[in-house]
């Protein structure tokens, strides 16, 4: 690890490599989930996925903080914050049953364009021309992909529109609760709602593994899910913001390379053209904001 008064460049070179790993072991896990879900019914898959979660974090946070972490002084918005990410991920998953990896990747880019439209309204950023010059051509490019209305239209592309637009309610409302609440607290409510509740329900719809590759696959997803977001957690406290945040757009050829290996389809060239505007926006965006 880095230590903390290493040299600027190295730290930044520490972040892009955290990132990059951040955004192959997302895709690798929603690469399990593709996998599953046809298998097993996606309540179980997002069980497993978010209260794996919770247990890591559990177990990483309580032996240090003690249940104090827990302790809130904004306990609607982190029941909030608990719900989208719930709704977000059993939108993704039911959607990645029929929808390739790397569209759903593609599509899912729209989230940080929608958080930036909704800290208008909701945190009192101006909404400059960059700005809207950037969202509208991230929705351009996410219309490309999904091409309403045309024979390839897949429905399931709407809800991973639905998934995107709840994980940026979601990083809005973590933005107005960190005045109040320490990030580990945060951590843990994120997860704490849909691991009570889905725990409480799995006994309804449960499956068990029919083999042992199936067994460790649902023990991953947790520790996927955790490490992942950890990663871009880490990524983004070690350099500026405009220089880490185009690498995460390595999620899309990691997205590519799993999906063929789990499918063997390659992405259409919509889907080609589309990730180029988004990906293009996106840095775009990154750097006006880093300058400003």
């Amino acid at each position: 690890m880095t230590p903390p008064g290493a040299p600027r460049e190295q730290r930044i070179l520490l972040g892009i490599g955290f990132m990059i790993l951040g955004a192959t072991i997302l895709p690798a896990m929603n690469g399990i989930v593709q996998w599953l879900t046809p298998r097993y019914p996606p309540e179980q898959v997002v069980w497993a996925r978010i209260t794996g979660q919770l247990l890591v974090m559990v177990a990483l946070m309580l032996p240090r903080a003690g249940l104090r972490v827990l302790a809130t002084r904004r306990p609607g918005l982190q029941f909030a914050r608990s719900v989208c990410q719930v709704v977000s991920t059993s939108l993704y998953f039911v959607a990645l049953v029929t929808l390739p990896l790397a569209k759903a990747a593609v599509i899912g880019f729209i989230g940080p364009f929608i958080v930036a439209l909704l800290a208008w309204p909701m945190l009192g950023e101006r909404l400059r021309l960059a700005r809207m010059l950037a969202v509208a051509a991230a929705f351009v490019g996410v219309l490309v992909v999904i091409r309403p209305g045309g024979a390839a239209f897949q429905p399931a592309s709407l809800m991973i529109l639905g998934s995107a637009s709840l994980m940026a309610l979601y990083h809005v409302l973590t933005r107005m609760v960190s005045t109040h609440d320490r990030a580990e607290t945060s951590v843990l409510w994120s997860a704490l709602l849909g691991g009570v509740v889905l725990t409480l329900l799995v006994p309804l719809f449960w499956v068990t593994p029919s083999s042992v590759a199936d067994a460790l696959a649902f023990l991953a997803l947790g520790a996927f899910g955790a490490g992942g977001h950890y990663c871009v957690a880490r990524a983004f406290g070690l350099g500026p913001a405009a220089v880490i945040a185009p690498f995460q757009y390595w999620q899309i050829v990691t997205a590519v390379a799993i999906g063929v290996v789990f499918s063997g389809v390659w992405p259409e060239p919509a889907t080609w053209v589309g990730a180029a505007i988004v990906v293009a926006a996106g840095v775009f965006l990154a750097i006006h904001e880093g300058r400003r």
